[in-house]
């Protein structure tokens, strides 16, 4: 009998507290579901060819499909960041990756423009439940290796946008626009482990409540400081997202217009961008938990411009391996960003979560539909030169506070 009680006030108090040991499963497991999710999501930009080719679009018309797509995320997602902080709800995940499955499925039998719209809208709204939630469940997780739970979570995202379009290249550009129902099956195996997922986060929530209560949710700045803060990352996001955006929509196009390459070959390079943004984005969290954030990201903004300057000036196989060095110093950006923010307003994980997903989808989203309008009137080559500029705003960095990762 005494035994039972023990275990159960050792029970008792591990659920008023916040764990600190990393559950390594758990985030790889968040991060295998950012890969599912993301490799869905990189279908829409990897057949552009393909519904150009089809439907008879135009630059600005693709614009659109992106800035549907990404605009329906980046409006949602910190309204669910927000609810979810206040009310924790493990189940949302899945119903989530539902929406996007709708929205695939869509996709592959959409006859019309709109249709193509509507579709995008889905996996859109699929992408703001997922990314807060799963952005959340990577903190709860983590313990104090908060950098490195990031890190792996965004690497899955980065890796299923990588193979997204090599899975174009092999499945859809030979089959047609019809084939993309083939990839429900990735959906529906991210609906099972985040069902599982969602049974460990309705078992867990103690991981997060304590420490929010403990902090006050407030930071230890000043309301003033904390402004200036925000408004140098949201600067720092524009920059990095919109030239991202350069590269993931108009890359192929880019490749296919200066050097005169297949559409096929062009989705290969772009997945070796991709690639190298997925491997990037592994070292930047554990080298933040390491020398903080704000060195991080002084380096993988600022650090892209000598090579973002001298891209569109160079032949292709320049161009593949500047791609790739962008790609690597670039990506560690975002994880280090949303660390630093969420240690700058604790308690508010969720929230800050949804706000810097939710900004670069819709940062990307307005930049692709602009650099698509700019493409049709000046050019693709216009676009890149134009972008190239972009990585100097990184010197906003000196702004920054010098956040350290919090002792527990």
């Amino acid at each position: 009998m005494n035994e039972t009680t023990a275990q159960d006030e050792a029970a008792a108090m591990a659920a008023t507290r916040p764990q600190t040991d990393t559950v390594l499963a758990l985030i790889f497991g968040i991060s295998a579901a950012h890969l599912l999710n993301d490799t869905i999501q990189a279908l829409l930009p990897s057949i552009y060819p393909i519904l150009r080719n089809s439907y008879q679009l135009d630059y600005t018309q693709l614009g659109l499909i992106t800035f549907t797509f990404q605009l329906t995320a980046s409006l949602l997602q910190p309204l669910v960041g927000w609810i979810t902080d206040r009310k924790p709800m493990p189940y949302s995940l899945p119903i989530g990756m539902g929406f996007t499955l709708i929205g695939l499925i869509s996709l592959a039998n959409s006859t019309s423009f709109p249709t193509i719209l509507m579709s995008a809208a889905m996996i859109g709204t699929g992408s703001a439940v997922f990314h807060p939630g799963a952005s959340r469940i990577a903190f709860m997780a983590a313990g104090k290796r908060r950098g490195l739970a990031q890190s792996i979570f965004q690497v899955g995202g980065n890796a299923g946008s990588a193979i997204g379009p090599l899975l174009a290249a092999l499945v859809i550009v030979p089959h047609g626009q019809r084939s993309i129902i083939a990839f429900s099956a990735v959906a529906l195996l991210g609906v099972v482990i985040l069902s599982f997922i969602g049974r460990w986060q309705s078992q867990n929530v103690h991981r997060m409540k304590p420490k929010a209560k403990a902090t006050g949710e407030h930071s230890a700045y000043p309301p003033k400081t904390v402004a200036i803060a925000l408004a140098v990352l949201v600067a720092l996001t524009f920059s990095k997202y919109v030239y991202l955006s350069s590269l993931t929509s108009y890359y192929t196009f880019y490749l296919i217009d200066r050097f005169h390459i297949p559409v096929q070959s062009s989705q290969y390079y772009l997945f070796l961008l991709l690639a190298a943004v997925a491997v990037g984005t592994i070292a930047g969290g554990p080298i933040g938990d390491r020398i903080g954030r704000k060195r991080v990201i002084w380096v993988s903004i600022l650090g892209v411009a000598p090579f973002s300057l001298l891209l569109p000036h160079v032949g292709l196989g320049m161009t593949a391996a500047l791609s790739v060095v962008i790609g690597l110093v670039l990506a560690s950006a975002f994880s280090a960003i949303l660390v630093y923010a969420q240690e700058l307003l604790p308690g508010k994980v969720g929230m800050i979560a949804g706000l810097f997903f939710g900004l670069a989808f819709g940062i990307a989203g307005i930049g692709s539909a602009v650099l698509g309008k700019v493409a049709d009137h000046q050019g693709i080559n216009f676009v890149f030169q134009i972008c190239a500029y972009l990585p100097l705003i990184g010197i906003l960095t000196v702004f920054l506070p010098d956040v350290e990762t919090e002792k527990e």
